[in-house]
C-alpha cells in the first residue's frame, strides 16, 4: 500500500511540474488539450465537446422557417454500399433538400434533428457571409479596405498592405501555421488557448499580400476581429442579427469562445443542428436572397464565389476557393460548399436546386481536383435520393 501511495505521489508531482512548465513556457493550452484528448482516448478535437469551452449564444429566429417534408420524404433508402460509407466515416447526420423541402433525412448514434455538432471550418464560410453583411450596411467600405483601419497592429510595414480581400481569399501572406498535428502550433493554441487576439495579430507577413494562397484559420480570426471592431457587436450577436435569424433558424446555436466573455473561435466551433445548417445552404443556393428578402447583396455574393486564382507555394493554381468558401464543378454542374475537417459539409447545387448537409467524425483524405472524395459520394447519393 505504501508503494502505491508513493507511486501516486510521484505521479502527482510529475503532473504538477509538467503543468507549471507548460504555463511558464507559454504553452498552458496543453493542459486543456491533453485532458480533453489523450486522457479521453482521442488524438484531437471532437464534434460534441462544446461544454468544455465557454460559449456565446447565437439567438434563433422568433419566426423560424420550418422545412416542409417532400411528398417523397425518405421514400428512397440508402443502399447497403451507401450505408457502409456512412458507417465507415462515422456520419451522424445526412440530409438532402430539394426545391425547399426535405427529401431525405438520416441520423446515427443517437443524434437527431436538434443535436448540436461542431462545424469546424464550415464556420469560416459563415464569417465570409458576415463580412458581406457588414459591407452592405456600410460598416466596412469594401473588400479593398486595409486592416489597419480597424486593427492598430496592421498600420505599418508589410502588414499595412493587407486588405480584407486578402483575408477573405486566404492570400494575406501571413503565415500563422495551419498544422493540426502540432501540439505547440498556432491551431492547437487557438483551439485550446485563452487569448486569440494576442495569438493572432502579432504574426508577420512572410509573402507579398495577394501573391500566394495559404489556407489558414488566422485569416478568418482577423476577419472576425474586424467585424467586432467595425460593428461594435460580438460576432455571435451580429451573425444572429444578419444571418441566423433572417434565414429562419429554429434553434439557438453556440459559438465557442477563447475565455469567459471572450472572442469567438471564428475559424471553427459553431455548434448547431443539421436542419438549421440546411438553411445556410438555402441562402447559398439562392445567392443571398430568401423568399424575395435580400439577406446579402447579390453583388457581394457573386464576388464571393469567384475563384481566387492565386497560386499555392507549390505553384498550383487555386480555382476552387473564393471568399472563405469552396467551389468546384462536378458532372458539369457548379457546386458551392462549406467544409470542415471531419467531413462537415453544407453543399449547394444551384442547377439542381439541391442542398446537402452531412455531419460526422471522419472524411477521406483522398481528394479529386481538391475536392474530398467522400463529398463526391454524398453528391451522388443526394442526386439519386431526390428523384
Amino acid at each position: 500500500m505504501k508503494k502505491v501511495i508513493r507511486i501516486l505521489f510521484i505521479l502527482a508531482i510529475f503532473i504538477a511540474t509538467a503543468c507549471l512548465l507548460a504555463l511558464f513556457t507559454g504553452n498552458g493550452h496543453l493542459i486543456k488539450a491533453v485532458s480533453n484528448t489523450y486522457l479521453k482516448g482521442r488524438s484531437g478535437p471532437s464534434i460534441d465537446e462544446y461544454s468544455i469551452f465557454e460559449n456565446r449564444v447565437v439567438k434563433a429566429s422568433k419566426k423560424p422557417f420550418i422545412w416542409p417534408s417532400s411528398v417523397n420524404y425518405n421514400s428512397k433508402k440508402l443502399t447497403t454500399e451507401e450505408l457502409n460509407l456512412h458507417e465507415e466515416l462515422k456520419s451522424v447526420a445526412f440530409l438532402v433538400f430539394h426545391k425547399d423541402s426535405i427529401v431525405h433525412e438520416n441520423y446515427w448514434n443517437q443524434f437527431n434533428d436538434t443535436s448540436k455538432t461542431n462545424t469546424f471550418s464550415v464556420a469560416k464560410s459563415f464569417i465570409g457571409l458576415l463580412i458581406g453583411a457588414a459591407i452592405d450596411e456600410g460598416y466596412i467600405k469594401s473588400v479593398d479596405q486595409k486592416l489597419g483601419d480597424f486593427l492598430p497592429e496592421f498600420k505599418s510595414g508589410e502588414k499595412a498592405k493587407v486588405t480584407i480581400k486578402h483575408l477573405l481569399q486566404m492570400n494575406s501572406g501571413i503565415d500563422f501555421g495551419e498544422s493540426y498535428g502540432d501540439p505547440f502550433g498556432f491551431m492547437a493554441k487557438a483551439y485550446y488557448g485563452d487569448d486569440l487576439y494576442d495569438l493572432t495579430v502579432h504574426k508577420e507577413v512572410t509573402q507579398a499580400p495577394g501573391s500566394v494562397w495559404m489556407y489558414q484559420g488566422g485569416n478568418t480570426l482577423l476577419l472576425s476581429f474586424i467585424i467586432r471592431k467595425a460593428t461594435g457587436k460580438t460576432v455571435s450577436e451580429y451573425f444572429s442579427e444578419k444571418i441566423w435569424q433572417p434565414i429562419g433558424a429554429k434553434e439557438s446555436a453556440l459559438w465557442n469562445l477563447d475565455a469567459e466573455n471572450g472572442l469567438e473561435k471564428a475559424y471553427c466551433c459553431f455548434y448547431s443542428n443539421a436542419r438549421d445548417f440546411g438553411k445556410i445552404g438555402r441562402l447559398i443556393l439562392n445567392y443571398g436572397t430568401i423568399n424575395d428578402q435580400v439577406i446579402l447583396s447579390q453583388n457581394y455574393f457573386e464576388q464571393a464565389i469567384q475563384p481566387v486564382n492565386s497560386k499555392t507555394l507549390n505553384g498550383d493554381l487555386v480555382d476552387y476557393y473564393g471568399y472563405q468558401i469552396w467551389m468546384t464543378y462536378y458532372q458539369q454542374q457548379k457546386v458551392i460548399y462549406a467544409r470542415g475537417i471531419q467531413g462537415q459539409y453544407i453543399v449547394a447545387l444551384p442547377d439542381e436546386e439541391l442542398i446537402i448537409v452531412r455531419l460526422g467524425r471522419k472524411r477521406y483524405e483522398e481528394k479529386v481536383n481538391n475536392v474530398p472524395l467522400d463529398l463526391l459520394h454524398y453528391i451522388d447519393m443526394a442526386k439519386r435520393l431526390k428523384n
